[in-house]
């Protein structure tokens, strides 16, 4: 993806999404890039909706508003797609990742995609219990981002999740999220 890219992501409170965009600013930032990373909140709670954003350039970026005419959309709980309209000013050609267990075709029909626009699935939720034992898909979900924009590589990736999760966590939850990056990276599926 070239020129500004603009980022949305739609999850619920607890889920690590605005940790997500954080990380994701922070990998591309090491990877050279200039970049932002913000929230959007309602009521502050576990569970709430809540929308955060990213742009990523290789430019300096001035622009200082949400994200209304996003490239790629995240949906970290699918859950709101039955009560948000998370394609709201995407592009024609956006593309969407989505953490769901359900099939492309039934996600696409969900969302009212028009046909330039991707979507891409991944069971981020479940591969976040397989590794990290908790409903935390953003590692997941990164991983996937990852792989469908190529905005940064893997590695540089892995390296910030390393660093941000560091901060926090011992070592067996960084390393449950490692994995859980890895895999979302490798199991992102393409409808």
């Amino acid at each position: 993806m070239a020129g500004t890219v603009e980022i949305r992501w739609h999850g619920r409170g607890g889920q690590g999404t605005v940790t997500a965009a954080k990380v994701l600013a922070d990998a591309c930032l090491s990877g050279g890039r200039h970049v932002q990373a913000f929230p959007e909140y309602g009521p502050e709670r576990a569970g709430a909706p809540l929308r955060a954003y990213n742009r990523v350039s290789s430019k300096e970026i001035r622009t200082h508003c949400p994200v209304l005419r996003p490239q790629v959309v995240c949906v970290v709980d699918a859950t709101l797609l039955d009560s948000i309209n998370v394609g709201e000013g995407a592009t024609e050609d956006a593309i969407f990742i989505v953490n769901t267990s359900k099939d492309t075709e039934e996600i696409r029909a969900k969302l009212n995609a028009k046909s330039g626009q991707k979507i891409f699935t991944v069971n981020a939720t479940k591969i976040a219990i397989d590794c990290i034992g908790k409903a935390l898909p953003n590692a997941s979900m990164l991983g996937a981002l990852c792989k469908v924009t190529h905005l940064v590589t893997l590695e540089h990736l892995l390296e910030d999740v390393r660093k941000s999760f560091g901060k926090k966590f011992s070592q067996k939850i960084i390393d449950g999220n490692l994995e859980a990056t890895r895999r979302g990276y490798e199991e992102v599926k393409e409808g």
